[in-house]
């Protein structure tokens, strides 16, 4: 089955609910599962459990059908990300366009002029699909 993975910020912002929407619509679509992730950063002292995304989610939502939430711990997001699409074998990975910037900052110091999407697609075999901010 395929596998949609898209990652979020705790509490929901509006980027990260525009982020979701989209990854829903394509899991939906694609009669895929979703994961939904959460990054709890070492270094914030805050923890966010599975029930607190998943309470997040459904109120903004509703229940999803074949849907998954997954919370994971550690000192950079990006790495945290890629590690769990890369052992969840995810097929599409949807992103904010805020993600996609902080990661090509990440990649700019090792390479030149990096793209983000090539990159993960490069290396972890997996569609990308980059959601535009939110307009105030």
């Amino acid at each position: 089955m395929t596998l949609v993975v898209v990652p979020v910020r705790y509490p929901l912002t509006n980027n990260s609910r525009r982020t979701l929407e989209e990854a829903i619509e394509v899991a939906r679509e694609r009669n895929a599962a979703l994961s939904v992730l959460h990054v709890n950063l070492y270094q914030n002292g805050k923890t966010v459990t599975r029930t607190d995304l998943k309470s997040a989610v459904e109120r903004q939502f509703g229940r999803l059908e074949n849907t998954r939430y997954v919370v994971r711990s550690g000192f950079l997001v990006e790495e945290t990300i890629l590690d769990e699409v890369a052992g969840e074998e995810a097929d599409v990975v949807v992103v904010g366009s805020k993600q996609v910037s902080r990661w090509r900052r990440i990649l700019g110091r090792v390479m030149d002029n990096p793209n983000i999407e090539r990159y993960l697609k490069n290396h972890l075999e997996c569609e990308v699909i980059t959601v535009g901010q939110a307009v105030a």
